[in-house]
């Protein structure tokens, strides 16, 4: 560590997100005791996991998996919450950094050819000013050594948020829009569909099946985090 990063360490400290402690050295974003309380799922490992049976018999995946259990009022909780309402986009890249670490060990996720992000409509991004998926897929472009395809997914569709609605009406959100702009560039890949939140999956169906109109195209999917309460 430089001696200016000391000095600025000292007046302006890191601090885990969820506890407010001071962060050490090789510490980011979370402390060691906050992190070792992280649900792992070790869907990377492991078919027929809750997000592949999930999506069972409604669109066809060569993989999927998520990083981490989502449980509410949880530390998975807060971090997705300073991700997607308060700007903390280096929440992104603690994901990407761990998940990139997973994909690049697992055999079931060989041979991806590039990345694409579950688009925002754009009125959302304008309310936003940014997608929370951006900085979480460039960083597992650079781990993967894959390009992400930008704008060739676009949301045409939107509706009202889906946070209160309980785990029957969510299904409500297949009727969300997508629209695929470049088929083109797309033919023939292998791509990684990535998504902040796994619930019921309905938003990764809708955008799934709109990649699929693209000839000889496969897709995996990613999360940085799956419900456990499907």
């Amino acid at each position: 560590m430089s001696f200016f990063q000391s000095i600025f360490n000292l007046f302006y400290p890191a601090l885990c997100l969820t506890c407010g402690n001071h962060l050490v050295q090789n510490e980011f974003i979370l402390c060691s005791t906050c992190r070792h309380k992280l649900a792992e799922t070790d869907f990377c490992e492991s078919s027929n996991n809750l997000i592949e049976t999930a999506l069972e018999g409604r669109v066809p995946i060569v993989a999927g998996t998520a990083l981490l259990y989502f449980r509410k009022k949880g530390i998975v909780q807060s971090l997705i919450h300073s991700l997607k309402y308060k700007g903390r986009q280096e929440v992104g890249l603690f994901f990407a950094r761990w998940m990139g670490k997973q994909l690049k060990e697992s055999e079931r996720f060989k041979n991806l050819d590039g990345i694409i992000l579950v688009p925002l409509h754009a009125k959302r991004y304008k309310q936003r000013g940014y997608n929370q998926l951006t900085v979480f897929g460039n960083e597992l472009s650079k781990e993967l050594e894959i390009p992400v395809y930008k704008d060739v997914l676009i949301k045409i569709g939107q509706f009202k948020s889906q946070t209160k609605k309980d785990r029957f009406s969510r299904f409500d959100k297949i009727n969300e829009r997508f629209h695929i702009v470049d088929t083109n560039r797309l033919k023939g890949k292998h791509l990684l569909l990535i998504d902040d939140v796994f619930t019921t999956g309905a938003t990764l169906e809708a955008c799934a099946n709109e990649i699929l109109k693209t000839p000889k195209v496969q897709i995996s999917i990613a999360t940085m985090v799956v419900s456990d309460r499907y």
